[in-house]
C-alpha cells in the first residue's frame, strides 16, 4: 500500500486537494493533507477553511510514497515559496519517488526542468511553464514517477489516476463505479 502526502497552502484549491485524498482514503491508502502555513487549518482559493492532518515540520519524508501538489492561486504560489517542501519535490523526482501536481502546481515542475521530454498538462493558461514538456489537453499525463493534471474539472480523474498507481487499475475501476464516475 502506499502512503501520500498532499500539501496544503493559503489559497490552495479545494476540490483538487480533497478529491485525492477522498479517493485515495476510500482505496486504503494512506492520503495525509500536509500544511506548510504553520497553521492546522488552511484557507483554500474559495475560503474554505480544512483543517491538515499534520504540520510540514512534523513529516518523516521516508515514509511517503507520493508527493501530491495541488493547484489554485495563490496557493500554488505559496507551495513553490515553501523552500522545505521545493528540497522534498527534488530528493522525491531524483529518486523516482512519485510526484503529482494537478492545474496551475504542474508549472513548479517545468520551472525545476522535470518535464523535459514527458507528457504533461495543466490548466491551459499555465501550459507555458510546462518547460520541456510535450503538453497535452488529457485529462492525467503519467510520466514514469511523474503525474500531471489539468485542474477541478479532472480532480477525479488525478485521483483514480492515483489510487490505480498503488492499488492497481481493477481497484480504481471498481472505485470509480463504486462513486458512479463514467468518463
Amino acid at each position: 500500500m502506499g502512503k501520500l502526502a498532499v500539501f496544503l497552502a493559503e489559497g490552495f484549491e479545494e476540490i483538487e486537494a480533497l478529491t485525492v485524498v477522498d479517493i485515495c482514503r476510500r482505496c486504503g491508502l494512506q492520503a495525509d493533507m500536509v500544511s506548510v502555513t504553520g497553521a492546522e487549518m488552511v484557507k483554500s482559493s474559495h475560503g474554505v477553511s480544512v483543517q491538515a492532518d499534520r504540520q510540514f515540520s512534523e513529516v518523516d519524508f521516508g515514509e511517503y510514497d507520493m508527493l501530491v501538489l495541488p493547484g489554485g492561486m495563490p496557493g500554488t504560489k505559496n507551495l513553490e515559496a515553501h523552500e522545505g517542501l521545493m528540497e522534498q519535490v527534488d530528493a522525491f523526482y531524483h529518486s523516482g519517488k512519485y510526484i503529482a501536481a494537478i492545474c496551475a502546481a504542474p508549472s513548479i515542475f517545468g520551472h525545476k526542468g522535470f518535464l523535459h521530454g514527458r507528457n504533461a498538462c495543466s490548466f491551459p493558461s499555465f501550459e507555458s511553464h510546462l518547460k520541456g514538456a510535450q503538453v497535452t489537453e488529457g485529462p492525467v499525463e503519467i510520466s514514469d514517477h511523474v503525474i500531471t493534471s489539468r485542474g477541478m474539472g479532472t480532480a477525479i480523474d488525478f485521483g483514480l489516476a492515483i489510487a490505480g498507481i498503488f492499488c492497481g487499475e481493477e481497484k480504481a475501476k471498481a472505485m470509480a463505479e463504486t462513486i458512479v464516475y463514467r468518463k
